[in-house]
């Protein structure tokens, strides 16, 4: 639930700014999704083998506090320098996701290992199940 309001959040701020939904969202996404998991959506939903399903209902605990770090940076970023171009708008992405990826990177040196997983929706309802249900 909160996911769905720091994403909502996001996209009014980018309306307010006259960001268009559909391509120019999904551009800005990509570019958030690129400076912190290091792949854009297209290529997070084949790296979780998904086709048609919500990538961020496929997202790991780890996966998706990071992208809402992500989303929430960019946010706020964008309300504390008030963007003007889509080329402005790009930057902010960038800056947001890179707040996130070094959240990642920090992570994943504490852990000593990635927390970009391929594991979905599927994959993990899957291990919770007892061996015998499986």
């Amino acid at each position: 639930m909160k996911s769905i309001e720091i994403r909502k959040e996001l996209t009014d701020e980018w309306k307010k700014h006259g960001i268009e939904e559909g391509p120019q969202f999904a551009i800005l996404t990509d570019i958030i999704y690129k400076s912190w998991a290091g792949k854009s959506a297209k290529e997070y939903k084949h790296f979780k083998g998904l086709k048609k399903e919500n990538l961020r209902d496929n997202m790991t605990n780890r996966e998706l506090v990071l992208n809402m770090l992500a989303e929430v940076s960019t946010k706020d970023i964008s309300e504390e320098t008030d963007p003007e171009t889509f080329s402005d708008h790009m930057d902010v992405a960038r800056r947001g996701g890179n707040v996130a990826r070094t959240a990642r990177e920090q992570l994943e040196k504490e852990l000593g290992h990635s927390v970009i997983s391929p594991d979905n929706a599927k994959s993990l309802a899957n291990t919770d199940l007892p061996e015998l249900e499986r």
